[in-house]
């Protein structure tokens, strides 16, 4: 039997789309479209579902 998840819960399920995130220091979030970073952490933890660039 499927159980689907609870609508409008604010959890991401997978990956998010069009970013990157490389380390320079600290984990910088990338934009893939525009190549603008966009975030950068403070605590040295990458970013959760966002891919790495190689």
């Amino acid at each position: 039997m499927a159980t689907n998840p609870p609508v409008g819960d604010n959890q991401r399920r997978g990956a998010v789309r069009q970013r990157s995130q490389t380390q320079s220091g600290h984990w910088v979030k990338r934009d893939s479209a525009t190549g603008q970073f966009m975030d950068v952490k403070s605590d040295g933890a990458p970013f959760k579902g966002v891919r790495k660039e190689k």
